[in-house]
């Protein structure tokens, strides 16, 4: 490699909560990276977050051909080989039943969460193709595709449809001989923000930011023929999260552990609601 400029990994999206961990897995990982995204702010803060990084940042907006087109431009610009793409374009969404809110709030799930991702491939595949590498094209996906999201209705339709987005998309990647796979997380992300309320099953967001960069960088093994690959749990780090004393005494420590936190409850709750001393010793005088 001495000698040679070693590829660039653009992520767009890179302003969003998993766009920032796909930055700094690349980035921990010495890979020079381009950073796209419409907030302004961000891609500054993003450069303040990681210093000593190979770090470019170019702001886009990928919600039709114009902008895509424009970022095309850029991209040629800077006049470095590219490793591939990893599109962390999330989408936001109010909370809210499916049958209480207009076909508009579909339609704009849509336009936030799926229709990105198309403008981007079309424009992107052709780019990367033109390099003559192997490159790879790394979709990330949100909860909701697989089975309904409980009250999240328009984000599972947008969700559903996005995986199906990537495996048309994976068949036509192939004439640009591109690989294209969605990496599909099937609950939120667990956060710094979010960490004492979030469920211990959620992944770490962190952790999906370096599979998607497993994924770019180990392009040509068995799992390239797979249009929809589902986020591996980190096992490590659930572990890490157990305490001491669940560790040391396994599963019936855990188990006794619950059981007194059930009988403190039941305690509490006896005590709300029995009667008072006085009330007790008149009850009991006239039972006699």
């Amino acid at each position: 490699m001495s000698g040679m400029i070693k590829p660039a990994i653009l992520i767009l999206g890179a302003t969003g909560t998993v766009g920032r961990a796909a930055v700094k897995a690349a980035a921990e990982a010495g890979w020079p990276v381009v950073a796209v995204a419409r907030d302004v702010r961000g891609l500054a803060a993003l450069e303040v977050q990681f210093p000593g990084a190979i770090l470019r940042t170019v702001e886009a907006s990928l919600a039709n051909d114009a902008g895509a087109l424009a970022l095309i431009a850029e991209l040629r610009k800077i006049g470095q080989p590219f490793l591939g793409v990893i599109a962390a374009l999330a989408c936001g969404g109010e909370r809210g039943r499916l049958l209480d809110q207009s076909s508009d709030e579909l339609r704009r799930s849509f336009d936030e969460a799926v229709l990105p991702h198309l403008v981007a491939a079309r424009h992107l595949l052709p780019w990367l193709a033109e390099s003559g590498r192997n490159c790879g094209y790394v979709m990330i996906g949100g909860p909701g595709g697989r089975n309904p999201w409980a009250g999240y209705g328009h984000r599972s339709i947008s969700a559903a449809a996005l995986r199906m987005l990537a495996r048309v998309l994976h068949d036509e990647a192939r004439t640009h001989a591109v690989r294209l796979q969605l990496l599909e997380v099937e609950s939120p992300a667990r956060t710094a923000a979010n960490e004492k309320h979030a469920c211990r099953g959620w992944p770490c967001v962190d952790h999906i930011g370096r599979k998607a960069l497993e994924l770019l960088k180990h392009r040509n093994d068995a799992r390239c023929t797979q249009a929809i690959l589902t986020l591996e749990p980190d096992h490590a780090a659930q572990s890490a999260q157990i305490r001491p004393q669940e560790a040391a005494g396994g599963a019936s420590a855990l188990q006794a552990r619950c059981a007194q936190d059930v009988h403190r409850l039941l305690d509490a709750v006896a005590s709300k609601f029995s009667p008072s001393p006085i009330a007790a010793n008149r009850n009991q005088e006239r039972t006699k």
